[in-house]
């Protein structure tokens, strides 16, 4: 059975949520191997971790000599692996996650292997047959790389993570990144402060507020701790200065594709839509029962959040307790 690469999303060792779905995504595919590009001292944790999820082989990337520089030196570490798959038993496809850096690494390791690239696929299925939004979320369209070694970069929340034991090999690799790929450094970083909620782009449910709050997003916050939710905003909340742009859901801002999104005194302007249009779920609370989200919406509730959402919030809590 061929490989499908899949490269382990990750900070600092911490395995994220969307590298067990891609492992789950690349199930259907082929054999799942694991790239885990990182601090080797963490390698045997991260590889408990994959092969729960039917990593047969991790390759494990020693990120000493790659790290401070941008995506060059992965693209070139992926590189390597691949053709390294491919001399082996083939490989039918390469996973990674939809991130800025995802789709980037993804556009490099396109050209060198001269193969085809999808980004921001919301499903892929057997053979490599991938499903996008495009347009803005108005078009859904389905497509496969029909050069190459498909490379698909794949949006969070896109499956279901599904446990299957994997054997977990491993196999040390040693790139060689050329000094080409090391032209652009970081000098600089300073971690993103701490929320105590899940990431906006990651969280299975989304909570957003928009004109509608005033300014005051404590509804907003309260209903999205009480369901375990990450907080997300329209463009007119942050252009207000409500809001972090961090926070912003649209064309504009972040991509989100939760199970559940929960729009807020958000009217449901085409840029916001584009931006959660391919949610599972959707539920809007409008005052305004005219408001264009509401076309769009699974459950709608005509009313003023400032007194639908602690209601709810106080009902959830109580069915939690």
């Amino acid at each position: 059975m061929s490989e499908v690469l899949v490269l382990i999303d990750h900070v600092d060792g911490a395995v994220r949520k969307p590298t067990y779905e891609l492992l789950t995504i690349a199930r259907r595919l082929g054999e799942p191997s694991a790239v885990f590009i990182g601090p080797a001292d963490k390698a045997d944790e991260v590889t408990e971790k994959v092969k729960k999820y039917g990593a047969a082989k991790v390759y494990v990337v020693d990120d000493a000599q790659i790290k401070g520089y941008l995506v060059a030196p992965k693209a070139e570490a992926l590189q390597q692996i691949a053709g390294q798959a491919l001399s082996n038993d083939g490989l039918a496809a390469i996973l990674i996650p939809s991130s800025a850096e995802g789709k980037e690494i993804g556009a490099r390791l396109a050209i060198k292997l001269e193969s085809g690239l999808i980004t921001d696929a919301v499903d892929v299925q057997e053979g490599g047959v991938a499903t996008q939004s495009v347009f803005a979320g108005n078009y859904t369209l389905t497509g496969k790389v029909t050069k190459g070694t498909p490379i698909i970069t794949v949006k969070p929340n896109s499956a279901a993570p599904e446990e299957s034991e994997g054997a977990g090999a491993v196999e040390n690799v040693s790139p060689t990144v050329s000094d080409a790929a090391k032209k652009a450094q970081v000098v600089a970083s300073q971690p993103r402060k701490a929320t105590g909620r899940p990431e906006l782009t990651e969280a299975a449910i989304v909570v957003s507020g928009g004109r509608g709050t005033g300014g005051n997003f404590e509804p907003i916050e309260g209903l999205a701790d009480s369901l375990g939710a990450a907080v997300g905003a329209s463009r007119a909340a942050v252009d207000s200065g409500w809001m972090p742009h961090s926070f912003q859901v649209g064309q504009t801002g972040k991509t989100v594709s939760p199970q559940l999104y929960v729009a807020n005194g958000i009217s449901g302007a085409i840029q916001h839509r584009a931006g959660m249009q391919t949610s599972k779920t959707i539920v809007a609370v409008n005052k305004d029962e005219e408001a264009p989200i509401f076309e769009l919406v699974d459950f709608g509730v005509v009313g003023d959040l400032h007194s639908v959402l602690p209601t709810a919030t106080e009902e959830i809590n109580k069915r939690k307790g």
